[in-house]
C-alpha cells in the first residue's frame, strides 16, 4: 500500500517527560477512512501520542505525518484537517449549545455559522436542548456537543481520547452510533479508549501500546487468533454432580464456581478436544445440563500479551 492511503504515517516516535520515557520509537501507519483503536494501560502514553499527533506536543525524535504533511514542519496545515475531542468537555458551561456551536464556527471562519450549528444540533439529536445552558446537559448530551463541534469544518481525521469515559452503557451505545456513522461517511478516526469492548465493536486496526513500544497490531479478529485458548463452560444441576465432575476433569485444568453450578475449562478450541471432554463425563455417568465454548476475548488478547510483556523484561 503506497503512503497516500495513509491517514496517519508514524516512524521512530520517541517523547520523554525529564528522565520518563514515554515513548520509545513508535512506528504504525492508519489507513486513510479506517478506524484506528490505541490501547494501553494508565500511563502507557496514549494521550502522549495523541498530542504531538494533534500538533500540541512536539516530539523528542522521529516522525509523524497526517495525510502526508509533518506534524512538526507543517503544523497550521496538519490543523486544518484534523480536529480532537479530549477527555474532559471543551464546551463552554455558560453559553447554549447552539451558542457553544457558532462560537467555534466563527473561530474557524466558516460561512453561515447558524446554519453550520443548527445542521449539527439536528445530526446529533441536541435541536431540543440547543437553546440551553451546556451546565443543564448530562454527560452523554455534553459529549455529543464535543463531538459535534469537532466536525466544524469537516476536518479529514478526528481524534477521539477515550471519548465514552464516564457515560453510562446507553449514552455509551449513542456514542459508538456515531463513531461508526464518522467512519461510514469516509473520515479516519484515531481513538484511545480503556474499554477493550469499545475497540472490539469500532475498530479496524487496533495497536496495543505498552512500556513505550507497540508490542501488537491487526484487526480485531487478528489479534483474537494469537490467542487460540478458549474455555467451555459446563453446567450441573446440583453441586454433588459438579464436584464430582471438577475431580474427573483436573487434567483440562477445570475451575469450579459452587454459587453457579458451573465448570470452566480450557481448551484449544479443537473438535476433538471437546469430544473427549465430553466423552469423559459420559463414561462417568455425569450428567452436564448444558454447555458452552466461550472464545477468547480481545481482554484476554490484551492481558496476555501485556503480562508475557512484563514477564519477559525480568
Amino acid at each position: 500500500m503506497t503512503s497516500n492511503n495513509w491517514a496517519i504515517e508514524v516512524i521512530g516516535l520517541k517523547k520523554s517527560y525529564k528522565n520518563v520515557e514515554v515513548l520509545r520509537g513508535v512506528d504504525f501507519t492508519v489507513q486513510k477512512g479506517s478506524t484506528f483503536a490505541l490501547l494501553g494501560s494508565n500511563g502507557a502514553g496514549k494521550t502522549t501520542m495523541i498530542k504531538i499527533l494533534a500538533t500540541l506536543l512536539q516530539p523528542d525524535n522521529g516522525s509523524a505525518k497526517i495525510n502526508g504533511d509533518d506534524v512538526t514542519k507543517q503544523p497550521e496545515q496538519v490543523r486544518k484537517e484534523i480536529s480532537l475531542t479530549g477527555q474532559s468537555v471543551t464546551a463552554d458551561y455558560i453559553l447554549t449549545g447552539r451558542e457553544n456551536l457558532r462560537m467555534m464556527a466563527k473561530l474557524r471562519h466558516l460561512p453561515d455559522p447558524d446554519k453550520q450549528a443548527e445542521e449539527l444540533l439536528r445530526r446529533f439529536d441536541l435541536l431540543d436542548a440547543a437553546d440551553r445552558r451546556i451546565s443543564t446537559y448530562s454527560g452523554g448530551m455534553c459529549r455529543r456537543l464535543d463531538l459535534a463541534m469537532s466536525l466544524l469544518g469537516n476536518p479529514s481525521v478526528i481524534f477521539l481520547d477515550e471519548p465514552t469515559t464516564g457515560l453510562d452503557p446507553q449514552a455509551r451505545l449513542a456514542m459508538w452510533e456515531m463513531i461508526k456513522d464518522l467512519a461510514r461517511s469516509g473520515v479516519t478516526v484515531f481513538l484511545t479508549t480503556q474499554y477493550l469492548e469499545e475497540a472490539d465493536h469500532l475498530a479496524d486496526q487496533i495497536a496495543i501500546l505498552h512500556e513505550g513500544h507497540i508490542v501488537a497490531s491487526g484487526s480485531p479478529a487478528e489479534l483474537k487468533s494469537r490467542l487460540p485458548r478458549g474455555h467451555i463452560e459446563l453446567r450441573f444441576d446440583n453441586e454433588t454432580t459438579l464436584n464430582q465432575a471438577c475431580d474427573l476433569l483436573k487434567e483440562f485444568n477445570a475451575t469450579a464456581d459452587s454459587n453457579n453450578l458451573t465448570l470452566s475449562v480450557i481448551t484449544d478450541g479443537s473438535t476433538r478436544h471437546l469430544m473427549r471432554l465430553l466423552t469423559k463425563a459420559a463414561e462417568a455417568d455425569i450428567e452436564i445440563a448444558e454447555f458452552a465454548q466461550k472464545l477468547p476475548s480481545l481482554e484476554d488478547v490484551f492481558l496476555a500479551i501485556v503480562t508475557s510483556k512484563k514477564e519477559g523484561s525480568r
